[in-house]
């Protein structure tokens, strides 16, 4: 049932600080933040230009200025650690630039020190040098690579994940676009082979809501991130009052995530969608910040 004591949401970034102060948590523990290589963003950003055209909808990138800009307005938002979320959209593109992420960790002391992969016989060497030099959160993207989950290829990288107890954020539901090798099933093969695996199944698996969740439920360390979730801008009109319920009794087990800074509206507008779910104000609280800060390794105290 829904909750009486929801905090009505922000209604715009700045309200987002009163917002944080009246549920009483510290800040944001958002865990699908992007930042990338400039000359790589800039290849992004022209893909979202083209939205009409790959998505069938407009996609204007709603904080497209630069990356200074962009780290002041996260911190001002409330991110208490910055991820730096990349990913390679093709062979040989994985190891530069987790050298990538570790620099930029070093010159941002409050950017989370990210990595990725790709499926190629490499990812068994670069991974464990990446976590080594201390990357805490990787980030995966089945359609992008192209590539399927369960390659064999990739089992070295997912045995190392699951012995650091790292996470790592994988796109692999089947919106805003389909691939090859999206949906649940390559998942639940990975994760019958990894059952410690730390998986943080970005846009809660959308539009494969139910089968994702179902793996949240059964595995103990995966999550479900609330990237564009509840945003009005893919959801159906109205959330399945089942999967609702399914929400409130996973609330140890769903982070925000958001997508900034590659959103077509205010990050506001993420905070104002969940809060309308009326699962109330503790839910808030779990998913806004404790579930992300446990994962993320934070504390009410982390500058």
């Amino acid at each position: 049932m829904p909750a009486s004591d929801t905090t009505p949401g922000p209604q715009s970034d700045a309200e987002i600080p009163a917002y944080l102060d009246a549920l009483g948590v510290p800040g944001l523990a958002d865990i699908h933040v992007h930042f990338l290589p400039d000359r790589m963003l800039d290849k992004v950003w022209a893909y979202f230009d083209d939205a009409e055209r790959n998505y069938g909808k407009a996609w204007p990138i709603h904080y497209r200025v630069s990356t200074e800009e962009r780290l002041t307005i996260a911190r001002r938002l409330g991110m208490r650690a910055i991820p730096a979320l990349t990913y390679p959209h093709k062979a040989g593109m994985a190891e530069w630039l987790n050298d990538w992420n570790r620099d930029f960790a070093v010159a941002n002391a409050d950017v989370v020190h990210c990595g990725t992969l790709y499926a190629e016989p490499e990812a068994s060497d670069y991974v464990p040098v990446a976590l080594a030099a201390g990357a805490r959160l990787f980030k995966v993207h089945v359609q992008v690579g192209g590539f399927a989950p369960d390659d064999p290829v990739l089992d070295p990288a997912w045995a190392a994940f699951a012995a650091a107890r790292v996470p790592v954020v994988i796109h692999a539901g089947s919106q805003p676009l389909p691939g090859q090798h999206t949906g649940p099933d390559a998942i639940a093969k990975v994760l019958a082979r990894f059952p410690d695996l730390g998986f943080v199944i970005a846009h809660m698996g959308m539009p494969e809501y139910d089968a994702f969740a179902d793996l949240a439920e059964q595995y103990e360390n995966v999550h479900l991130d609330t990237t564009m979730f509840a945003t009005g801008y893919f959801d159906e009109p109205a959330i399945p009052a089942a999967y609702l319920a399914r929400l409130g009794r996973l609330q140890h087990k769903i982070v925000l995530g958001s997508d900034f800074p590659n959103i077509p509206y205010a990050y506001a507008r993420q905070l104002a969608g969940l809060a309308e779910l009326d699962l109330g104000d503790d839910w808030m609280r779990s998913v806004l910040w404790s579930n992300g800060a446990r994962l993320l390794g934070l504390s009410a105290a982390t500058p």
